[in-house]
């Protein structure tokens, strides 16, 4: 029970349908939410039981409705919404840490001032943004906040001049704003367009939960915080087969972690006043589904290669080869979660050569294997 246009859920359904598909076969209703919106919980509950429910994924608004269901006989586990549930086992994040990766991201590009956009009254935007602040706070630097207090289905304010693109008229630049998901990342997209101000060049964005369709529609596409949401689904799963098998077992709440940020053209620029140096890092990240070459970006920028060379490194920290081989391999990562593709058949994909090879990089970037990283990130059973 719960909104499955949500790209956030239908990943946690498709780690539920991965372990069914292993330790099953299982029986699955879809309830839309209208069908909540309509009957209530009593009404959902009077079905369920119709139907001979064996246990429920469920998304709650409230505490009543959580007290309901959890005093109903079924195994539950409810999605945290405006809270964690204190009596039901929750699928929630490592939102903490969300927001602290998506604070060393800004300050690795050098960006000095900082911003966060999202909802108070949503503990997942709420901890998010405490999490990006608090980091950010410890290294010196302050975070503008802009809480909006609107419904979800109401928010239609970001198409036209509002307090939002005032906000953002007003905010210093060079600014880094994260927003608590992408759908709001797309909202500081459209408002900015509204209000004439560019990115990334004045205002790099960066979303969560890396909606492929929303990132996409967004103008320039959204950079965003990729969730480990399918294994969060397979675990959630797993607990609830325990959970209808045992009635007495005891719970705990499955935690979705944040995987990596995925750069997209919101944010492919650094802090910089180096318009060359900003002009290679745009088409960089403009093609980045290709296998660049030195002389590829050398042929968009006015500057000899040595002097390229240095003037890249300083502003980012790395050489340019190893920008580029840092994303070949976040891509490769990506890939091994999102497909099931054997790990050399990616690799080829990706243009490298040698599978010893590019696992050797992998580790150094990654800390891992490709193998071991997949195993770590991807819904499969142990």
């Amino acid at each position: 029970m719960a909104d499955f246009s949500e790209e956030y859920f239908k990943k946690i359904l498709l780690g539920v349908a991965r372990y069914s598909k292993e330790n099953g076969p299982w029986e699955f209703c879809r309830m839309p939410v209208y069908y909540r919106e309509t009957h209530g919980v009593d009404g959902i509950l009077k079905w369920a039981k119709e139907w001979n429910t064996d246990g429920m994924l469920v998304q709650l608004k409230n505490d009543n409705d959580s007290e309901k269901i959890s005093s109903a006989g079924f195994p539950v586990i409810a999605q945290d919404f405006m809270e964690r549930f204190a009596n039901l086992p929750n699928i929630t994040g490592d939102y903490f840490s969300t927001g602290k990766i998506g604070a060393e991201y800004f300050l690795k590009k050098g960006f000095m001032h900082f911003a966060y956009y999202g909802f108070p009254n949503f503990v997942w935007s709420r901890e998010r943004g405490e999490g990006f602040r608090n980091y950010l706070k410890s290294k010196g630097f302050e975070v503008s906040f802009y809480e909006n207090d609107h419904s979800f289905e109401s928010d239609f304010w970001y198409y036209r001049p509002s307090k939002l693109s005032q906000w953002l008229s007003e905010l210093p630049k060079p600014v880094a704003i994260m927003a608590c998901d992408d759908n709001r990342g797309q909202h500081i997209t459209e408002a900015c367009k509204l209000a004439g101000i560019k990115i990334p060049e004045e205002v790099a964005v960066l979303g969560v939960d890396n909606d492929e369709l929303i990132c996409t529609l967004s103008d320039p596409p959204l950079s965003s915080i990729a969730l480990d949401a399918e294994k969060g689904g397979y675990e959630a799963a797993r607990l609830l087969d325990r959970m209808m098998q045992n009635s007495n077992a005891a719970f705990h709440n499955v935690i979705v972690s944040p995987l990596q940020v995925i750069t997209r053209q919101s944010t492919d620029i650094y802090a910089t006043p180096d318009m060359e140096i900003a002009r290679s890092l745009k088409f960089i990240h403009q093609n980045s589904d290709r296998n660049l070459l030195v002389t590829d970006v050398l042929n968009v920028v006015a500057l000899s290669r040595r002097a390229f060379e240095i003037r890249f490194k300083k502003v980012t920290g790395v050489s340019v080869y190893q920008y580029f081989l840092k994303l070949r391999i976040d891509r490769f990562a990506h890939r091994l979660i999102e497909t099931d593709k054997a790990v050399n058949e990616i690799a080829i994909d990706l243009g490298f050569t040698e599978f010893k090879n590019v696992s050797r990089l992998f580790r150094q970037i990654k800390g891992c294997s490709p193998v071991e990283y997949r195993k770590k990130h991807k819904a499969i059973g142990s």
